[in-house]
């Protein structure tokens, strides 16, 4: 076997990771998922082609991201046989201004980075706890950060500026964008599939429990719907996403809760949990007869409606729309009933094209083309880090 990058993506109670052969295929070698951290410790690894390789529960006392992280690295060692990692690829949510693109992590970046965890006090700590383990564990192995807010920083100064005074701008308070590693793997995705249509005006919807549109133009970000943080833009599935500030105020004066209090509405009760009172998953709102769970997917739907108009008023018209993420790519009800909702764009879906999800899913002959692909953020943070290695 090749030597090999490994890829991590840590979120706030699980780590992501993938080991990928350091070759131009970057031919996935096994992927695992560690969930339940500080409930309920679980590691799944599968090969390539879904056959499990290890499947464990740990001690929920004292298992923190250090130790799942020492478990994946031991584990994934094993697994190797001998196979060498050559470094880590690590998803970093913020890059603040500064970072706009990959770069291989010392020390001091490091620290760099963990000032930037008040602008993203839910991700930033948890993707750098590993960085963190690795340096102690194998500090010889070179890693790479990459940022879900670097591919938004080709944005015009406009489209990230909010209308406040300069000094909370000078000190970072403007609009970052995120799902950038997303994005920028369906824009390479993309162009092999249509590259003359890649070329144009495109709006990329990635739409899962977190979910944002992204307005392209040449392949470069323009605008998107996320802004100072990871809740701005779209409902999702338990963020409220675009919320008027005398909210917040209503919410700090009138209900008596404060800060700790609000992100955790916001961020934890809101979206289609919310609404609805059900579920934050789009399949049990599917299956639902209750009618708060039809609210809850209308109001989702109308949400993406409004924003894409928003979008493709600011790349000037629109030549593409391009589905992915978990319900962007499995959900045909939500595609049909965004387009439906979007007739004014000239896209005419194939049903059943749009019920198999496959590619192209819009008619022949539709004045814009409609896709479903599905995205690869570690795969494209592997490539990344791979060329930095290099």
């Amino acid at each position: 076997m090749a030597d090999c990058i490994a890829v991590i993506n840590a979120g706030s109670s699980s780590i992501k990771f993938a080991i990928y052969e350091a070759t131009p295929e970057n031919a996935l070698v096994f992927k695992g998922l560690f969930e339940g951290i500080g409930v309920d410790p679980h590691l799944k690894i599968v090969d390539a082609q879904g056959v499990a390789l290890d499947d464990r529960k740990f001690p929920r006392d004292g298992f923190n991201h250090d130790a799942a992280m020492r478990e994946i690295i031991a584990v994934s060692r094993d697994l190797l046989d001998g196979s060498e990692v050559v470094g880590f690829g690590h998803r970093v949510v913020h890059g603040g201004v500064h970072f706009d693109r990959p770069v291989i992590v010392t020390r001091e970046i490091l620290e760099e980075l963990a000032q930037l965890c008040p602008l993203a006090p839910l991700h930033q700590p948890h993707n750098l706890a590993p960085i963190r383990t690795v340096f102690d564990v194998a500090p010889h192995k070179p890693q790479v950060a990459c940022f879900d807010t670097a591919f938004h920083r080709s944005q015009p100064p406009l489209a990230q500026t909010f209308a406040l005074p300069r000094r909370f701008t000078d000190d970072g308070v403007r609009r970052y964008g995120f799902h950038g590693i997303s994005y920028e793997y369906l824009v390479s995705r993309f162009r092999e599939l249509a590259p003359e249509t890649a070329a144009g005006r495109v709006v990329f919807a990635h739409l899962g429990n977190g979910a944002s549109l992204c307005a392209v133009k040449d392949g470069r970000s323009v605008a998107s719907t996320m802004g100072f943080t990871a809740v701005d833009g779209l409902m999702m599935g338990t963020r409220c996403g675009a919320l008027d500030p005398g909210v917040v105020l209503h919410l700090l004066q009138h209900y008596g809760m404060d800060a700790r209090a609000i992100e955790e509405v916001i961020y934890k009760k809101s979206g289609l949990l919310g609404v609805s009172g059900i579920s934050s998953d789009m399949r049990s709102l599917r299956a639902s007869t209750a009618p708060e769970a039809r609210e809850a997917i209308s109001l989702f739907v109308y949400r993406i409606v409004r924003e894409l108009g928003s979008l493709a008023a600011a790349l000037g018209g629109l030549d593409a729309l391009v589905f992915s993420g978990g319900i962007g790519e499995h959900d045909a009800a939500t595609r049909a009933e965004v387009v439906e909702g979007s007739a004014w764009i000239g896209a005419t879906l194939d049903p059943e094209r749009n019920a198999r999800g496959e590619l192209r899913i819009s008619r022949d002959g539709s004045r814009i083309s409609v896709w479903a692909i599905p995205t690869d953020e570690e795969r494209l943070i592997a490539r990344q880090a791979k060329v930095l290695l290099s």
